[in-house]
């Protein structure tokens, strides 16, 4: 069977889905593992996009190092809490990075969730393999190692 060939608009349409469905979601961004822009919602000029693409490969690396160090299992989601807003970065099967912004007022639990069902269902919106960054240069850290056998 030949897999679908999914445009950017595709992606585009999936991310602005996201940010509509959750009251007080802000934007939403999807990254290839080395930081390139793949796809955003609507209102995500240039200028935030690479801004976001600078701050979530840092992000990832702390979340990396932080599985390593403690031990705990892959990484799968970082949340930044501020005063005004929240940030969740999350991991695709894929090696894609999802990063969403809500408001304070928003509902945290409806955004964890509707990342988590974003990352489960990416595959729809981002069709080519992508090898996630960690695990090309250590071998088997990051998200990819614990869906290896």
């Amino acid at each position: 069977m030949t897999q679908s060939v999914v445009t950017a608009d595709g992606l585009t349409e999936a991310l602005n889905d996201l940010v509509e469905r959750v009251h007080g979601a802000e934007f939403a961004v999807v990254l290839s593992p080395d930081g390139l822009l793949l796809g955003a919602s609507r209102d995500v000029d240039d200028q935030l996009a690479a801004q976001l693409s600078s701050l979530v490969a840092g992000l990832e690396a702390l979340g990396l190092a932080a599985t390593r160090v403690c031990v705990g299992g892959a990484l799968r989601q970082i949340v930044v809490q501020m005063t005004r807003a929240f940030l969740f970065v999350a991991t695709t099967n894929s090696g894609a990075i999802l990063t969403v912004r809500i408001g304070a007022e928003a509902e945290v639990g409806d955004m964890a969730y509707e990342v988590a069902l974003f990352v489960g269902q990416a595959d729809r919106h981002l069709p080519v393999y992508l090898e996630p960054a960690s695990a090309a240069t250590s071998g088997e850290t990051g998200a990819a190692a614990e869906r290896r056998p």
